[in-house]
């Protein structure tokens, strides 16, 4: 039986994720130690504690969904258990990196804590949001986000999962397409409580820290396949990774496909690792036969 370990992205934090962990074992305890003292502020408080608007914003939640996903990592290498493949979504790609040996943890924490402020920080600067629109197939929310943009950014962020599929792009743009959605056949469409257009081209002032911050990262040959969001191929070609991590910024999560990809490949089982139960829904709806826990 073929396992891949899933890893989750931002939207899966919530107040009081990994206490358990960090109380239970002494493996996740240090994970979230480690944490504090590479970010230079308690995650680990802000996790148990909150207040929720900390945790909410993207150079925390980064840092505190990828943080959590490795104490989940921890536990389950205890226990012997080792993927024959991984994925992450969106900013889970940095804890699959780790899960397939690309990155050790202190790097990884590096690159969450780079990635986190430069999103938050093209965020901050330019007007954009994100919407949820179901109902649709890929093509025709590609089609509504054309027909939508009228010369604005918008574009299919996150194909999720059949008839799931996230847009981002300006404001008055993801407004019009929320408004034009159930015109175009979506059974619903509505806009997402984030604090920027992301994977999508206003995130493009975030390209060159992230960037900076990969070159002083040495990326290794992944031990096993990692399938990535931006071309759902898999691979173990470290610079493939590093280009690919760099370009997903301003590119389509292409989940439905990378799942899609897996399964053909053999995969049979898988562990979501991380905060909450999202990937374990879209699997569901992706293929009903792959067991995920």
């Amino acid at each position: 039986m073929a396992v891949a370990f899933l890893f989750p992205g931002q939207a899966s934090q919530f107040v009081g994720m990994g206490k358990d962990l960090y109380e239970a074992s002494p493996e996740a305890k240090a994970v979230y130690d480690r944490a504090d003292d590479v970010l230079g502020f308690s995650l680990t408080e802000i996790c148990f504690s909150g207040p929720e608007d900390s945790l909410k914003q993207t150079a925390v939640t980064q840092p505190a969904v990828f943080t959590h996903s490795m104490a989940g990592l921890e536990l389950l290498k205890l226990r012997g258990v080792k993927p024959d493949a991984v994925a992450g979504h969106s900013v889970g790609e940095l804890a699959a990196l780790v899960g397939a040996g690309v990155l050790g943890l202190e790097d990884g924490l590096h690159l969450v804590r780079a990635r986190g402020k430069a999103m938050q920080e093209a965020g901050e600067a330019g007007a954009g949001t994100m919407a949820a629109v179901l109902g649709l197939d890929d093509g025709a929310a590609e089609t509504l986000c054309a027909k939508a943009a009228e010369g604005d950014v918008l574009q299919a962020a996150n194909f999720n999962c059949p008839g799931q599929v996230v847009i981002s792009g300006g404001v008055d743009a993801v407004r019009r397409a929320v408004e034009a959605a159930k015109a175009a056949g979506a059974r619903r469409a509505l806009e997402l409580p984030v604090s920027g257009a992301f994977h999508s081209a206003l995130m493009a002032p975030a390209l060159v820290p992230l960037q900076e911050a990969l070159e002083a990262v040495v990326f290794h040959p992944a031990v096993v396949p990692v399938y990535p969001n931006v071309t759902g191929e898999p691979t173990q070609d470290p610079e493939v990774l590093k280009d690919l991590l760099l370009k997903q910024l301003t590119s389509s999560v292409q989940w439905t496909a990378s799942m899609g990809r897996m399964t053909e490949d053999g995969i049979t089982r898988a562990y979501e690792i991380g905060p909450g139960a999202t990937l374990k829904g879209l699997m569901k709806r992706i293929d009903a036969s792959v067991e995920v826990r």
